[in-house]
C-alpha cells in the first residue's frame, strides 16, 4: 500500500553551514537539511523544476557538509557523494538505479568518529579504480579513507594539525600521473598541500609537500581544477576578503635534488614572482612541481565563505569555454571571475546578489550557465545566463523553513497550506500551474516575518488567518489584493470570482514592515514608499525597512520577492493571555477563534474565544490545570474539544438559540479528570470524526483512543468510557481524520509519531478488526524527527485523491496524495 501513498511536495531549507550544498555534473544538487540530505533538482537541469525528490535519512545529527565525489569519467548513474554530520559519522551515498536521474540513493559506508565532522571531499583516481575520501573533524584531525573498487572504505591514515583546525579540503588527481593531491585551508592562514607518495614502510601515504602563505586570516575555502595546459589551478579564499589563485606546474627533476627551492621568474624585466618547488617520490619515480601565485582577486567586502571552479569545457561553437571561478561572500554577493582574453589578468565578469541574508555557500554548474547560492536563512538563490538578453536572471528555486516547523493548516477550500516555524516565518505553499499547466507546489508567499518564534496558527478563511508566537499576543492577518491577483494567476483561479467572493475591493495592495517593528503595516494603492526610503535611510542600513512594491507574477516568486513583496497586513492584535500563545483553532464557519497559552496553573490554562468579526472576547472556558496542547471544533461547529498536558480532555457545547443571550457562548459539557483519565501521559493531539459523533485523542503513551461525543449521547456520562483504542510503536504527537468517509462507514486516519514516522489507519466501529493499518511510512518518506501536525485537505482532488500535509521538527513540510479507490 505504501506505493499508493506518495509525497508530491517536500519543502525544507538548507542547513546554515558553508559546505552544505554541492552540484553534480549531471545537474543534481544535494544539500543538508536538518539531519537528512535532500536531493534537489534545480529548474532547467535534468527536467528539474526547483523541487526536492528525496530526503535521505541515516544521520542522527545535523548534516554539516556534503560533496559529490569527483570523477570525470563517471556516468550520472555512477555518481556518489559523501556527507558529514554532527553525529560524528560520514556516509557515502550511491544511486540505486540507472534508469532515472535523482532516484533513491543508498548508503555504502558509515564510520564513527569521536568529534563532529566539519568538512568532506572525495575523488576517484583517473588511472586506477581507487577512491579516496577525506574527512575533517573538530579534533583537529583529518581522516583519509580508501576504497579499491569494492565499496569497502578502509582508513588509510590520520593527519593531525595540533591545536589548529582545517576549514576546507579539496582533492585533485595530478595530470598524466593520476597522483592524488590534497589541499587543506586552515586557521593558521596557510594552505597545506599533501600528496600521495611512497612511504619508508613500503606503503603509499599522504605526506606534506609544501605550505602556501599569503592570506592574512583564516582560509575558509579551497578548490582545485586542471587547466587546458595541464597545469593545476588552486583557488583559496578566506576572512581577509581576498582570493588567491595558485598555479602548479610540473617540472622535470633532472639533477635538481633540492626540495622546496625558491626561484625568481622574471616577467618583462620588471615584475618578479616567487616560485616554490616541491618534490616527492611516487612508485619509485620522482615528481617535481612548481607553485607560483597567479593572481590576487579583490572585490568582496566581507568574509568569503565559498569558492568553486568551473573548469574549461569543450563547446560546439568554439574550441573551449574559458575558466571561471565563482566566489560567495558574507557581503551578500557572488562574483564570477575569469581571465581577460587578451591580457590574461583575472577580472570580475559578473556580480549577482544583494539578497536577503548573508550568503554562506555556492555552487556552479559544470557548463557555467547557472549558479546557485544558499544563505544564512536556508534559502536558495539561483541565477541562469540568458543568451538572448546576455544577462544573468534569477530563477525559480525551492524553499523551506530552516528551523523546526510547529504547525500547519489547509485553507478552507483545500487550495493551499500555511505553515509556521521557529524560524519566525509564516509560509504559504500552493500548487502552481505555470509550467504548461502541470501542478507543481511552491512557496508562493511569506505572509509573516516575525521577531518571535512562531508556535501555532489557525486559518479562519481562505484569506484570513491568526498566528501565535512566543509572546502573549495573537496576531490576525488578511491577504492583500496583490496576493489574491498573483494567487489566481499562478494557481489557475478566476480572479473576478475570487474578488467578488472575498470582497477584496477595499483590501490594501500589500504590506511592509517598519524598521525594528513586528507588525506588518498595510500599504494601499497610490502610496509613495520609495521616496521616503531615499529621504530617511536607516544608519548603515543595519535594520532596513522592508518596502512593498506591487508585482505581477507569471512564475513563483524568488526569495527576494518572498521577503519583501508577499507580506500580509496585520489587522488585529489580541491581548488576554498571561503567557506565550501555544494553540489556536477556528470553527468551520470562520466566526470564532479559540486560543490557549502555556500554563503551569489552572488559572492560566483557560481557553479564550474571540469573535473574528469584531475581534472581541466572547468568553473564557476553564477545565484544565496545565497547558492546552490542541483544540478542535467539531465539523458541525457546535462542539469544541480540547486536550492538555494534564492528560485530560474536555468537550464544550455551543448554546442553543433558545438560551438567554446572557449565557456564555460555550459551556463545558464533559471532561476527564485525574481519576477518570485513561491516557497515562500528555495528550498531544485530537481530531473529530466527519459526523461529529466521535473524537480521537493521541498521547505520549503511544495510544490513540476513540471517544463518543457526550453532546450526542443519550447518557453523556457514558462518554467517559473509551469506544476503542490502538497502541502504536512510539509516542503519538499528531492525529487527524479525513472529512470524507470511506465505504462501509470507514474513517481514514493519519497519525504522526515522535520518531517522525507516519501511520495511516482505517477505523470503523465493529466487534472486531476495527483498526486496519494501511501503511507505516518510513523516515525517508515521512520525517526523521517529531511530527508536530498532520492535517487532511478538506476537499478531495478529482473525487478520488485525498491529500494530507505534515510538518515536523526536522524543518520539513511534506504533502502526500492517497488514491482512495485502492483503500
Amino acid at each position: 500500500m505504501m506505493g499508493d501513498v506518495k509525497p508530491i511536495y517536500i519543502s525544507c531549507g538548507c542547513n546554515r553551514t558553508p559546505q552544505c550544498v554541492d552540484w553534480s555534473t549531471s545537474g543534481t544538487v544535494c544539500y543538508g537539511a536538518c539531519h537528512a540530505v535532500a536531493i534537489y533538482h534545480p529548474e532547467g537541469y535534468a527536467n528539474g523544476h526547483g523541487s526536492i525528490s528525496h530526503t535521505l535519512v541515516k544521520h542522527t545529527g545535523r548534516v554539516n557538509c556534503v560533496k559529490w565525489i569527483r570523477n570525470t569519467k563517471a556516468q550520472a548513474s555512477d555518481e556518489r557523494f559523501v556527507s558529514g554530520s554532527v553525529d560524528k559519522t560520514a556516509i557515502v551515498w550511491k544511486k540505486s538505479g540507472v534508469d532515472q536521474v535523482g532516484c533513491f540513493l543508498t548508503t555504502l559506508i558509515k564510520y564513527l568518529y569521536f568529534f563532529t565532522i566539519t568538512t568532506v571531499n572525495g575523488i576517484e583516481t583517473t588511472n586506477q579504480n581507487e577512491t579516496y575520501i577525506v574527512t575533517g573533524s573538530t579534533d583537529s584531525q583529518l581522516m583519509i579513507w580508501k576504497d579499491s573498487g569494492s565499496n569497502d572504505f578502509t582508513p588509510l591514515q590520520s593527519l593531525s594539525f595540533g591545536t589548529g583546525f582545517v576549514l576546507d579540503v579539496s582533492l585533485i588527481c595530478l595530470p598524466t600521473t593520476g597522483i592524488p593531491l590534497l589541499a587543506c585551508g586552515c586557521d593558521d592562514h596557510k594552505i597545506h598541500l599533501y600528496s600521495l607518495q611512497d612511504d619508508c614502510k613500503l606503503f603509499q601515504l599522504f605526506n606534506k609537500v609544501i605550505s602556501l602563505q599569503g592570506h592574512e586570516d583564516w582560509v575558509r575555502a579551497v578548490d582545485f581544477c586542471v587547466e587546458d595546459s595541464g597545469d593545476v589551478m588552486l583557488a583559496s579564499a578566506g576572512q581577509d576578503y581576498l582570493i588567491r589563485i595558485w598555479r602548479l606546474s610540473r617540472r622535470d627533476a633532472g639533477s635538481d635534488e633540492v626540495n622546496k627551492s625558491v626561484q625568481e621568474l622574471s616577467i618583462d624585466d620588471e615584475i618578479k614572482m616567487r616560485e616554490n618547488t616541491f618534490s616527492f617520490t611516487y612508485k619509485k619515480k620522482k615528481q617535481t612541481f612548481a607553485v607560483s601565485l597567479e593572481s590576487v582577486l579583490s572585490g568582496h567586502e566581507n568574509w568569503i565563505y565559498s569558492i568553486r571552479w568551473q573548469p574549461p569545457v569543450v563547446m560546439e561553437t568554439s574550441s573551449h569555454q574559458p575558466m571561471k571561478l565563482l566566489s560567495a561572500s558574507m557581503d551578500k554577493t557572488m562574483i564570477i571571475w575569469m581571465p581577460d582574453p587578451e591580457s590574461g589578468v583575472w577580472i570580475e565578469q559578473v556580480r549577482v546578489g544583494e539578497v536577503g541574508g548573508y550568503i554562506i555557500g555556492c555552487a556552479l554548474f559544470v557548463i557555467g550557465r547557472s549558479i546557485i547560492a544558499h544563505g544564512y536563512q536556508g534559502a536558495f538563490h539561483q541565477w541562469s545566463y540568458n543568451e538572448t538578453s546576455n544577462q544573468w536572471r534569477p530563477v525559480v528555486t525551492g524553499s523551506g523553513h530552516f528551523d523546526e516547523v510547529e504547525d500547519l493548516g489547509w485553507d478552507t477550500g483545500g487550495q493551499f497550506v500555511m505553515t509556521v516555524s521557529k524560524d519566525q516565518t509564516t509560509r504559504l505553499h500552493a500548487p502552481t500551474i505555470y509550467q504548461q499547466g502541470k501542478e507543481i507546489w511552491y512557496e508562493i508567499a511569506r505572509p509573516q516575518v516575525h521577531g518571535y518564534d512562531l508556535q501555532c496558527l489557525a486559518i479562519i478563511n481562505r484569506y484570513k488567518f491568526a498566528s501565535g508566537a512566543d509572546e502573549k499576543v495573537i496576531r490576525a492577518f488578511e491577504a492583500p489584493r496583490n496576493f489574491i491577483e498573483n494567487f489566481c494567476t499562478l494557481c489557475g483561479k478566476d480572479l473576478t470570482k475570487e474578488l467578488q467572493k472575498e470582497e477584496a475591493q477595499n483590501r490594501p495592495e500589500g504590506a511592509s514592515v517598519p524598521a525594528l517593528g513586528l507588525s506588518n503595516k498595510a500599504v494601499f494603492g497610490g502610496e509613495k514608499i520609495s521616496d521616503d526610503r531615499e529621504m530617511q535611510p536607516h544608519p548603515n542600513d543595519q535594520y532596513p525597512e522592508v518596502y512593498f512594491s506591487p508585482m505581477t507574477l507569471t512564475e513563483p516568486p524568488t526569495e527576494e520577492q518572498l521577503l519583501q513583496n508577499t507580506l500580509w497586513p496585520e489587522t488585529q492584535k489580541l491581548y488576554g493571555h498571561g503567557y506565550e500563545i501555544f494553540s489556536l483553532a477556528s470553527d468551520p464557519a470562520g466566526k470564532i477563534l479559540a486560543s490557549s497559552c502555556k500554563a503551569a496553573k489552572a488559572e492560566f490554562a483557560g481557553i479564550i474565544l474571540w469573535d473574528t468579526t469584531s475581534w472581541t472576547q466572547l468568553c473564557t472556558l476553564s477545565g484544565h490545570t496545565l497547558t492546552v496542547t490542541q483544540m478542535a471544533f467539531s465539523p458541525c461547529g457546535n462542539f469544541l474539544l480540547s486536550v492538555s498536558r494534564d492528560r485530560t480532555w474536555a468537550v464544550y457545547s455551543k448554546k442553543s438559540h433558545d438560551q438567554p443571550e446572557s449565557d456564555p457562548l460555550f459551556t463545558k459539557l464533559l471532561g476527564t479528570d485525574k481519576k477518570s483519565a485513561v491516557h497515562s501521559r500528555i495528550i498531544w493531539s485530537c481530531a473529530w470524526s466527519p459526523d461529529s459523533k466521535r473524537f480521537f485523542t493521541a498521547s505520549r503513551d503511544k495510544k490513540i483512543i476513540v471517544w463518543q461525543n457526550p453532546g450526542l449521547c443519550e447518557d453523556p456520562s457514558s462518554a467517559l468510557q473509551p469506544v476503542d483504542s490502538v497502541t502504536l510503536s512510539d509516542s503519538v504527537t499528531a492525529v487527524d481524520v479525513s472529512r470524507h468517509t470511506l465505504s462501509d462507514n470507514r474513517h481514514l486516519l493519519a497519525a504522526g509519531l515522535d520518531n517522525g514516522r507516519i501511520c495511516l489507519y482505517m477505523w470503523r466501529q465493529a466487534p472486531s478488526d476495527s483498526w486496519q493499518l494501511i501503511t507505516e511510512l518510513d523516515q525517508a518518506i515521512s520525517h526523521h524527527l517529531t511530527v508536530k501536525r498532520i492535517q487532511f485537505s478538506p476537499d478531495l482532488k478529482d473525487n478520488n485523491i485525498q491529500q494530507f500535509a505534515s510538518c515536523s521538527l526536522d524543518h520539513c513540510v511534506k504533502i502526500y496524495r492517497i488514491d482512495r479507490t485502492k483503500l
